[in-house]
């Protein structure tokens, strides 16, 4: 494990000392200019973790959902304090930290905490993924029909979701890392996710040997769209998206 992932680690436990403590306690929602949800905790978590990284990568810049960017660089932390606001907000168990490490333009770690469900995925390139310190790796389904599918509410689900064995909307960190797991063979997310989003998703598919792009079949975190997949499915994935 390199200093930067056992960092990243650190971070992740900093995170939830604050949000769990938190959790369940009807903690007020507001609504930021640009529409989405935010918490006293969702700040909290963020500046917690600027301060570690200013203490102990002081050159790194910093991209945040909350406090934005900081700092320029070969390399920048990129931080969603809780992905999955909503659901921390009324109670409901899926959300998580996902702090992920860019170098030279590329995503080289991420770390994806979900302490409600006593659930963590790391990984770091070349190193394989893990969730919970266990391996993990993407599943061997090669026909949609033998295939468990993912699609965000909000889109307007295509139809090869009718020929899917099982189709269901995990939403958000989860549906993805239910790929990286192997327990999912595909997953579309919703239209205007961000680099926070994705950055730590990303590196943690692939490095379960999975495939991840955004709805034109690129492998990039900045277009606001993503598609994670075992990889035997990924073509499909992308060509019922690519006119929607």
């Amino acid at each position: 494990m390199s200093p930067d992932l056992a960092l990243a680690l650190r971070l992740a436990e900093a995170a939830d000392a604050i949000s769990v403590p938190s959790f369940r306690t009807g903690l007020a929602i507001e609504t930021k200019p640009d529409l989405t949800p935010v918490t006293e905790a969702d700040r909290a978590v963020e500046a917690e973790l600027r301060r570690i990284l200013a203490r102990e990568r002081p050159d790194d810049a910093i991209l945040g959902e909350e406090q934005g960017a900081a700092g320029s660089g070969a390399r920048r932390w990129i931080l969603d304090p809780i992905d999955g606001t909503r659901n921390y907000a009324r109670g409901i168990p899926t959300w998580a930290t996902l702090i992920a490490l860019e170098e030279n333009a590329g995503i080289r770690l991420g770390v994806v905490s979900a302490p409600a469900l006593s659930r963590r995925w790391w990984a770091e390139r070349g190193g394989g993924a893990f969730a919970n310190g266990e391996p993990i790796s993407v599943s061997a389904i090669s026909a949609i029909e033998e295939a468990v599918l993912s699609f965000a509410i909000e889109n307007d689900v295509p139809d090869i979701a009718r020929r899917a064995w099982h189709v269901r909307g995990f939403g958000d960190f989860w549906a993805h890392m239910l790929v990286a797991e192997g327990a999912v063979d595909g997953a579309i997310d919703a239209v205007g996710v961000s680099e926070w989003d994705l950055a730590a998703i990303q590196v943690i598919v692939e490095e379960a040997g999975g495939r991840f792009s955004d709805r034109t079949g690129a492998s990039r975190i900045d277009e606001g769209s993503a598609v994670t997949s075992n990889g035997h499915l990924h073509h499909e994935l992308i060509t019922a998206v690519a006119d929607r």
